[in-house]
């Protein structure tokens, strides 16, 4: 299969079959990934489906990180701040 032959359509996809399959095995490998929706797609998106895994979790990590800065005050983070 060559690139030109592919279309926005099944990498979006792609994305929508990655994520709802992270979503139910968030400790889930990239082979368990293939095993679980490789069939729904070309052979040889193997490769595009594991970087799709890769994407995701990379943007799961980057909200967990945010949310962990943005986490609220404790109350000894507000005392020392009012003192100083």
């Amino acid at each position: 299969m060559r690139f030109r032959e592919d279309n926005h359509d099944d990498l979006a996809r792609a994305r929508a079959a990655v994520a709802d399959w992270r979503s139910q095995n968030p400790l889930g490998t990239d082979q368990e990934l293939l095993a679980a929706v490789g069939h729904q797609f070309h052979r040889e998106w193997a490769v595009v489906l594991r970087a799709v895994l890769f994407a995701v979790d990379r943007h799961r990590a980057r909200e967990v990180t945010v949310q962990e800065r943005r986490a609220p005050e404790t109350p000894w983070r507000n005392a020392a701040s009012a003192s100083g």
